[in-house]
């Protein structure tokens, strides 16, 4: 009997990876803000855009030291009966927060037919959400754009499925991707999720990519998100996503996790000590 051969092409070396990127990817997010490669950035703003008052959240958090704006107009929310977000609308409004503070924003996109639409509007960085960790049709079509790309760890995901997360992105010809730990599903419920803190190190070590934290969704509880955010800069992340909201109690999505923009901006005074204990007196682009 003949045996017949079933060898296969060795695969092109991963672009994610570190072996085929020593130095370290720093992305340009627009206005002149950089991450990576000692480019440190925080992200803020609320879950979900719900009308004018995100134009008030956002000069609160430009205030406080926040550099990009964060705000969700399209919601992938667990029941269909929450608010999914103002859709275009969302998006809209956060381009004029933009014009009133020069902040690149930040949002997320859920479906592969939204993708031109983000990239019609200018948004400065796309979102890949923890639900779509794996979507490969959406990771795929970002990839096609030249949009800097936050992705999101699975709720469940391994570093490594989300390192080939960013390789289905870096595939299609877009390298700005910024990987971010946002907590995994656990067996314990004192948290929404459990921090993976060990994975801001651990990312740095076997890729180039900038590692962003975010410390909202991985607590799900406003009074564990400081604590948390300190911890993420001491261990290296490149940068912070926060929620931040000016009623939370009134929010329409992830209330209890938000920060009022008091507490926001105590929270950056914080922010800054660590950083300077540890990296030294900060310089124009090492922000805050």
């Amino acid at each position: 009997m003949i045996a017949i051969s079933h060898a296969h092409a060795a695969e092109p070396p991963r672009k994610v990876d570190r072996s085929s990127h020593p130095e370290d990817t720093v992305i340009d997010l627009g206005g002149g803000v950089k991450i990576g490669g000692g480019h440190f950035q925080v992200i803020a703003g609320p879950c979900s855009v719900e009308g004018e008052n995100l134009l008030d959240i956002a000069a609160r958090c430009k205030t406080a030291g926040a550099t990009l704006l964060r705000g969700g107009a399209y919601k992938p929310r667990t029941s269909p009966y929450d608010r999914q977000g103002l859709g275009e609308r969302g998006l809209d409004l956060l381009v004029e927060a933009r014009a009133q503070t020069g902040m690149p924003i930040v949002s997320e996109v859920m479906d592969t037919r939204d993708v031109e639409l983000f990239v019609d509007r200018g948004i400065d960085v796309m979102q890949i959400g923890t639900r779509n960790a794996q979507n490969f049709a959406l990771l795929k079509e970002v990839g096609r754009t030249k949009t800097p790309i936050l992705l999101k760890r699975g709720m469940a995901g391994t570093l490594e499925e989300l390192l080939m997360a960013a390789e289905y992105i870096m595939s299609e010809g877009n390298d700005k991707v910024i990987l971010c730990e946002r907590g995994i599903r656990t067996f314990e419920t004192a948290t929404r999720n459990t921090f993976d803190l060990s994975a801001i190190p651990a990312l740095h070590d076997f890729t180039h990519l900038p590692v962003a934290a975010d410390p909202s969704h991985a607590t799900g509880c406003a009074r564990y998100v400081g604590p948390m955010a300190l911890a993420a800069c001491a261990a290296g992340a490149d940068a912070l996503e926060i929620e931040v909201h000016d009623d939370p109690a009134s929010a329409w999505s992830d209330g209890p996790q938000a920060l009022t923009c008091d507490e926001f901006d105590a929270m950056m005074d914080q922010i800054r000590s660590i950083r300077s204990a540890i990296f030294g007196p900060r310089d124009e682009d090492a922000r805050p």
